[in-house]
């Protein structure tokens, strides 16, 4: 039956006569899996056939699959069982397929009005699988080393794609791609951290499907990038009981690995963390030093050094303390002399003050050439007060004070009170004198000594008999020294004084009796001059 079919097909078709082919079958071409089935539809709006004939071409030679006469359907041995043919529409259905199907399939429709015929092609696919990425190193130097990615893939007809991430690798000059069948490679030169920051992911698609590959992470090292200190200004002179630390920092993969140096010399500690305790363990820092970080990565082999900082660890003076004179001081006599002592760290500068203010060398006041004492030479009552020493350094501000006492006077006593009170009027003498210590008093009366000790000479209801001297006597027990002073008072009968006119308002009154009366005198004048006289005649 197959024989016949192909012997008498060419006198049927010369019989009856060829119409063309003209949209009896879909433009192609047509992609299908291997393993798959495929169905070949034909556009024909109604199918009137006497023969169907189905041939497949590898573009050397043609073979019949199938032929579908009024009798019945006739296949071709090598497809038997692979095979199906619609014979409402004509459709050819086939599968499971090979790769050997891929070709140019056409179909011949004989009817009583012609012969139509229709060519279509069939591609075969292997579907896309084994999508790996390799990768020539296993990490990465930064701008050293080129990475080659090679992305692999089982499939047919593939396209491949890179991605970084989620978007696709951006164009550069430093960044090439080349794709072959079952393959592409990406090429970075110089490679950067950024450029492997995010997984990598190739995916290999033909028409029918697409595969990705496992998300690839490469290491790429770099750094140290730019070494940093903190504090990068730190105060010129730090004080050694503080609590100060200088940090060494340094972007870099792996974590750069920190030295520190002191005016070049390195300093045998490998934290990022430089410590007062460090530097004091070392025997740095009593003089002012360069300190420098270098930060190094054993992996990019690059070492990179910070800025310098300088700076000096300063002991911080303790205390200080002030001497000076134990035993009695008498102005015009004795003379001082302090001292004064630090604890702990250098000192600078010394300064003396007396009650706040600076004090400056004088004829009187000697101050040694390394300001640690200070002698006055003859004591005086002025130098009575509080001696203060100052010590500084660059770190450090401490003080002590001596309280001088200088003893003297009394000075000339003095004695405020009434000269003249009215009997039964209330007195009070007060009497004072500079001393130090202040004065004892005693007073006396018309030579006569009072029990009265004190500064006041109080009187309640004077009498006639408290007429008379009071003498103030001021005693300084330490010097020895005695001052006294004579004050009189009077006590005179009552309203012997009361005030009466005054010699200016005596004047007063007189020059204005006069003034009234040249007024009146004038006045009389001019009236007479007024009133006209009477002649006698």
């Amino acid at each position: 039956m197959d024989l016949f079919a192909f012997k008498t097909l060419p006198f049927l078709l010369s019989f009856i006569g060829f119409c063309g082919g003209e949209n009896i079958l879909p433009p192609g071409p047509i992609d299908a899996n291997v393993g798959k089935t495929v169905t070949l539809k034909t556009l024909v709006d109604k199918l009137d056939y006497i023969a169907l004939i189905w041939s497949y071409s590898d573009g050397k030679e043609l073979f019949n699959i199938l032929t579908g006469l009024t009798a019945g359907v006739t296949v071709h041995a090598s497809y038997e069982g692979r095979v199906k043919l619609n014979e409402t529409n004509g459709y050819l259905t086939i599968g499971p397929l090979t790769e050997a199907d891929s070709g140019d399939y056409s179909v011949s429709i004989v009817s009583l009005s012609g012969t139509v015929a229709g060519e279509i092609k069939l591609r075969v696919l292997e579907p896309v699988s084994n999508v790996v990425i390799k990768s020539n190193v296993p990490e990465a130097i930064e701008h050293n080393s080129t990475v080659v990615l090679t992305c692999s893939a089982k499939g047919s007809s593939l396209n491949f794609a890179w991605m970084k991430g989620t978007a696709p690798f951006p164009a550069d000059k430093r960044i090439t791609v080349k794709d072959e069948a079952l393959s592409s490679t990406l090429t970075i030169v110089d490679v950067l951290r950024t450029d492997l920051m995010s997984p990598v992911i190739c995916t290999a698609a033909n028409e029918l499907q697409a595969e990705k590959s496992a998300p690839f992470n490469l290491t790429v090292y770099y750094g140290p990038d730019k070494v940093t200190l903190s504090p990068s200004s730190p105060p010129k002179f730090i004080s050694s009981k503080s609590v100060f630390n200088l940090s060494c920092s340094a972007v870099s993969s792996p974590p750069a690995k920190f030295t520190w140096f002191h005016d070049q010399n390195q300093m045998e500690t490998g934290d990022p963390v430089l410590t007062l305790e460090i530097i004091k363990k070392h025997s740095y820092g009593n003089t002012t030093g360069n300190y420098t970080c270098r930060a190094n990565n054993e992996k990019t082999k690059r070492d990179v050094a910070s800025a310098v900082v300088v700076f000096a660890v300063i002991e911080p003076i303790a205390s200080a303390k002030v001497s000076g004179p134990t035993g009695i001081l008498i102005a015009g006599n004795s003379t001082a002399n302090l001292s004064c002592q630090a604890t702990g760290g250098a000192v600078e500068t010394t300064t003396w003050l007396k009650d706040g203010k600076t004090l400056s060398a004088s004829s009187r006041l000697v101050i040694s050439a390394d300001k640690r004492s200070l002698m006055i030479k003859t004591l005086e009552k002025q130098d009575n007060g509080e001696f203060t020493c100052q010590l500084t350094n660059a770190v450090s501000n401490v003080k002590d004070s001596y309280k001088m006492v200088v003893n003297y006077g009394p000075e000339p006593a003095m004695v405020k009170g009434e000269d003249a009170v009215e009997v039964k009027d209330s007195v009070k003498l007060v009497c004072s004198a500079a001393s130090v210590p202040p004065a004892n008093f005693t007073w006396k009366l018309n030579g006569t000594l009072t029990p009265v000790k004190t500064a006041q000479y109080p009187i309640e209801n004077a009498v006639y008999k408290d007429t008379g001297m009071y003498t103030c006597e001021a005693h300084n027990a330490v010097t020895g020294k005695t001052t006294t002073y004579t004050h009189t008072l009077s006590v005179k009968e009552e309203g012997a004084l009361d005030e009466g006119l005054s010699d200016g308002a005596i004047a007063g009154i007189v020059i204005a009796v006069l003034v009234a009366l040249g007024a009146a005198i004038g006045l009389i004048v001019y009236c007479r001059q007024k009133v006209p006289v009477e002649s006698p005649y």
